[in-house]
């Protein structure tokens, strides 16, 4: 039984103008197989390689598998769709399977608009994708394929089927990613020039902000033994010279006390002498940790991109305004003193969004001081209660184009070149200042490098015209935005997802947090404020009592 995954070739111009980051799903899914038995496994990473239809198609031919299997977030499912139309073009008997968030959640449009798809792993894939090669292998898919507990698929009237749900894997440490399955020397972090890894640290979340979709698809929240992730990233360095990583977690400092553990780990390890690492968090936990900052550093954590409020959000509560702003100022502030670079994440591109409001997110920036800001264009998910809400505000159901840099709502006040042409406008600014006046003068060293790294990596997607998707979107500078083409496929290409279905997918994906998914629900301006924050926007914490009965 071969089994061949397959990356598809997305591109946007957003995180990966960092470098080629590694797929870090193929390697768990693929380690968790071998467990089980099936050992004949293959990989093509067509987003690294760049590779044409045509190509993938060939490697198809080549390979001869039984079963193709692809992931995808929502701005790479017709990359996705496309690519296992291909495997079935090339032998029907080939059975294609899709995982990740979009088909999650998105299936009853998925398995509609893409029929050639014989099946959707929704959620946690590792278990519920061994039980599907199994059933593939000994028959059971063809006699049986209600058997199969956590996909769904379209059975031979054409209906739409979901079966319970999977129980999720409590004991996180029984995967053992196979990280020799990809190409090491593919996945370079350009502002340190060396190999980068993305490894788990813990899974789902204990809260459930509406603005974040992790909650939802882990169902529930289980984090790691510090000690066997410690095992995992020594292994990393030792085997494949990984020289930095990102923890795959969205918040991985919310169970305080393993984050503790982790750290204090990698010193006795001596491994920070070796790799460097960052994280995305919250600004409260960082207030919260004040004092353990240097200790972090010490661990090896140099790089911390923190969440903040879209200006468009805080301008609706004057009083909560002024108190977040001199918390993110605070946070910055505490971990630079620690000797750690910062990043500040902008939600901009609400429906209220002024340019008065773009130009307060840029003084904000140049406030708080931090090392590096990101502005990013609100993208609604499709499968979340708050698109529902937000109705014929959102027009745009192409959703290729929500990955963060295309402006998918529309500003009552301005159009949607004028909003990207302000938001390059806070770059260029905000960046023009770092090169000249800061990074170049940073007396800490590795500090010094690790920015100058970053300026290299910002300023060679510029000029390939790949940051922030320009070189498509035929954006050259203020001169050039009447120009400006997003290309939106219309209504009749992608129309408006079947809110009715949604629902009823939701409706029987049990989590943690309740039987039924059911986020509060506001009108208006209030949808925006509640909803709206950037990657580690939550304020939340977890009580003692709490983490203690996390595995």
């Amino acid at each position: 039984m071969r089994v061949l995954l397959i990356h598809p070739n997305y591109h946007s111009g957003g995180a990966e103008i960092a470098g080629n980051w590694p797929p870090a799903w193929v390697a768990y899914l693929t380690g968790y197989l071998k467990a089980g038995g099936y050992t004949d496994v293959l990989f093509v990473d067509a987003m690294t390689h760049h590779l044409s239809d045509d190509q993938v198609r060939a490697k198809i031919i080549e390979l001869k598998p039984d079963i193709v299997g692809c992931t995808a977030i929502t701005p790479a499912i017709y990359k996705a769709e496309g690519l296992l139309k291909i495997a079935k073009e090339v032998n029907p008997e080939i059975v294609t399977v899709l995982g990740g968030i979009h088909g999650t959640f998105m299936y009853p449009q998925v398995l509609k608009e893409a029929p050639w798809i014989d099946a959707v792993v929704r959620g946690e894939g590792e278990q519920v994708f061994l039980n599907f090669v199994r059933a593939v292998d000994d028959g059971l898919w063809k006699t049986d394929r209600h058997a199969v507990r956590g996909i769904a698929f379209a059975d031979d009237d054409g209906q739409v089927v979901a079966t319970p749900a999977e129980p999720t894997i409590q004991d996180l440490d029984r995967i053992l990613p196979d990280w020799g399955i990809l190409e090491w020397d593919k996945y370079i972090y350009i502002p340190l020039g060396v190999r980068v890894a993305i490894p788990n640290f813990a899974r789902g979340c204990p809260f459930t902000c509406s603005f974040c979709s992790q909650w939802k698809f882990w169902r529930d929240y289980r984090i790691r033994d510090p000690k066997k992730v410690v095992d995992e990233i020594e292994a990393l360095v030792r085997d494949h010279q990984v020289g930095f990583f990102i923890l795959a977690d969205e918040e991985p400092t919310i169970h305080r006390k393993k984050f503790i553990q982790f750290c204090e780990e990698l010193i006795a390890r001596d491994l920070p002498s070796k790799v460097q690492w960052g994280i995305n968090t919250r600004v409260t936990d960082i207030l919260r940790d004040e004092k353990l900052l240097p200790m972090f550093r010490q661990a090896g954590l140099v790089h911390v991109s923190l969440g903040t409020e879209a200006a468009a959000q805080l301008k609706l509560d004057r009083f909560n305004k002024e108190t977040t702003i001199e918390q993110n100022k605070k946070a910055i502030r505490l971990l630079r003193e620690a000797g750690i670079v910062t990043e500040a994440q902008f939600i901009v591109g609400l429906e209220n969004e002024t340019a008065e409001t773009l130009e307060e997110t840029y003084q904000m920036a140049r406030d708080w001081n931090p090392d590096m800001a990101n502005w990013a264009m609100y993208t609604p998910w499709p499968f979340s209660d708050l698109f529902q809400e937000l109705g014929d505000k959102v027009e745009v159901f192409d959703f290729e184009k929500y990955n963060f840099v295309t402006p998918i709502m529309k500003p009552d006040a301005m159009d949607r070149a004028e909003l990207l042409d302000r938001v390059m406008n806070n770059y260029r600014r905000f960046f023009m200042n770092k090169s000249f006046f800061q990074y170049p003068w940073e007396k800490d060293k590795f500090r010094r490098k690790y920015l100058m790294g970053c300026l290299k990596a910002f300023l060679k997607s510029g000029f390939e015209r790949k940051f922030y998707d320009l070189g498509r979107v035929g954006y050259w500078g203020p001169q050039s935005k009447k120009k400006v083409d997003f290309a939106f496929a219309d209504q009749r290409v992608h129309a408006r997802p079947d809110a009715a279905a949604i629902a009823e997918a939701d409706e029987a994906w049990v989590t943690m947090h309740g039987p039924k998914i059911e986020m509060r629900r506001k009108k208006g301006e209030d949808l925006a404020a509640a909803a709206i924050s950037a990657c580690g926007g939550g304020t939340e914490q977890m009580t003692e009592d709490e983490a203690a009965k996390v595995h």
